[in-house]
């Protein structure tokens, strides 16, 4: 909690977020390690009970005989749980850091302007929805980290003034998780649910596509209510131009967010991590960049390609998402996680309440371990298992395709709007635009809320009316 207060208060603080970031990361993973026995101990780790089983334990003790339980306890944290998660973390980095250089390869060589160029309106509230609604289907093709990224270069060519791209750029993050929480690829936290069938990619793009384009167009509708005006386009800064020809700026586009297509058809080709497919589209993007400006200037050179371009990819938001992500790894490999999602269980016993629950918890900690922990806390069941068991009708909800499972794929995802710093999404648009924590929960936060809930209850409705469970 003081991180992230920390965090928030950025500005008065006059401390860098990444800064912060990176102590509350670290530090948290001195105190578990230092209160290792008491933490342990109370039982609440899932990942420490299933290490007690395993065989990686049974080898450890084998090979340092006469070791105690503080040796083999200290073992699981360094050895184990911080290689597991530094892995897994390293994954998104390297993904993210791939996305950011290839969109920011794009937009030097002002591949955007192709997009840009055909959105004439000035007008606010046709923006919006233009932005809105091409960012939505955007993410569920991409993921929505990327999508917000290609999204926030292209209001750089549209809008000048910072405060009005930052309502914007909010927009964005809204209409990216949305767009990605229907599609099985959009989102980590729906990838993860489809990799563990719990839901399969027809029926999560089937049932969440409803709620999750109401989770964005109620705050499009309530925003046009009151918006007026028209946007001023930035002035091109002519005495730092380098103009690239359109050839370039075709091949390059067309190389770049070809290569992010690219990502999930590399997945389902050869299995591996997406952050493969992105860093294997990069290396062609780089080697296109190459050959296209070998013959050219120094300068040009350093202005076009890869090599150049990776001095200005911004580092401190690499560092910013490490930082929380090893802090939510420590809670999650401390067992706090799973107790959270325990009491839901316990007290609510309601999957509409245990959902809407995490979906607002995963404004504040990261959605992937909040879905993991849910994903814990029930088996997939089968028919056969719901009929026997204490309570078959809410059991009947944890099977493949069923209704706990599509609404947490909802709730994870865009939950993570409420707060700029829930989701990849709003971490992205935070570090390009330095969008202050406070002025989102102010301007935004709502809208998000508002839109999220409406989501749930287009859920309920649909499921209602139209499938009668």
């Amino acid at each position: 909690m003081l991180g992230y207060i920390a965090i928030a208060f950025e500005g008065p603080i006059k401390v860098d977020k990444a800064a912060s970031a990176l102590l509350l990361g670290v530090i948290i993973w001195v105190v578990y390690i230092y209160g290792l026995k008491d933490v342990l101990d109370l039982g609440f780790s899932p990942s420490w009970n299933t290490f007690q089983k395993s065989s990686e334990l049974a080898a450890f003790k084998h090979k340092y005989e006469g070791v105690g339980l503080l040796g083999q306890m200290k073992y699981f944290i360094t050895e184990h749980e911080i290689v597991r998660h530094v892995g897994n973390l390293s994954e998104i980095l390297f993904f993210l850091l791939g996305a950011m250089t290839i969109v920011e390869t794009i937009d030097q060589h002002e591949g955007f302007r192709i997009i840009t160029d055909r959105i004439k309106t000035t007008n606010k509230v046709k923006l919006l929805w233009t932005v809105g609604i091409i960012t939505f289907f955007l993410s569920a093709v991409l993921d929505n980290m990327t999508t917000t990224i290609v999204m926030i270069a292209m209001l750089r060519k549209l809008i000048a003034d910072k405060k009005t791209r930052w309502f914007f750029a909010s927009i964005i993050v809204i209409a990216a998780n949305a767009g990605g929480a229907f599609s099985p690829i959009g989102d980590v936290t729906t990838i993860m649910l489809w990799i563990g069938q719990q839901v399969t990619a027809l029926d999560i793009m089937g049932m969440v596509f409803l709620p999750s384009i109401i989770s964005l167009i109620i705050p499009l509708a309530v925003v046009s209510i009151y918006m007026r005006g028209h946007v001023e386009k930035p002035v091109l800064n002519t005495s730092d131009s380098f103009n690239t020809s359109s050839r370039e700026r075709n091949v390059i586009l067309a190389l770049g967010v070809g290569g992010l297509i690219f990502v999930p058809v590399f997945k389902e080709i050869t299995d591996l991590p997406p952050f493969m497919g992105m860093l294997f589209s990069l290396a062609v993007v780089w080697v296109a960049t190459e050959i296209i400006h070998k013959k050219g200037t120094e300068e040009d050179r350093r202005r076009f390609t890869v090599v150049g371009i990776l001095k200005r990819v911004d580092i401190p938001t690499i560092l910013f998402y490490f930082g929380i992500l090893a802090a939510v790894a420590a809670l999650e490999s401390a067992g706090h996680l799973q107790v959270m999602a325990e009491y839901f269980d316990k007290h609510m016993h309601n999957i509409y309440l245990i959902n809407g629950a995490i979906g607002l918890l995963s404004s504040i900690v990261d959605n992937v371990p909040l879905t993991a922990a849910a994903m814990g806390m029930y088996p997939v069941m089968t028919h056969a298992m719901t009929a026997v068991s204490s309570d078959p009708a809410f059991m009947q909800h944890f099977v493949q395709n069923g209704a706990f499972w599509e609404l947490l794929a909802y709730a994870a995802g865009t939950g993570g709007s409420i707060l700029i710093i829930g989701s990849a999404a709003g971490v992205v648009a935070m570090a390009l635009e330095k969008i202050d924590f406070i002025w989102y929960m102010k301007k935004i936060g709502w809208l998000a809320l508002l839109g999220y809930l409406s989501g749930i209850l287009m859920y309920w409705l649909q499921n209602i009316l139209i499938f009668h469970h």
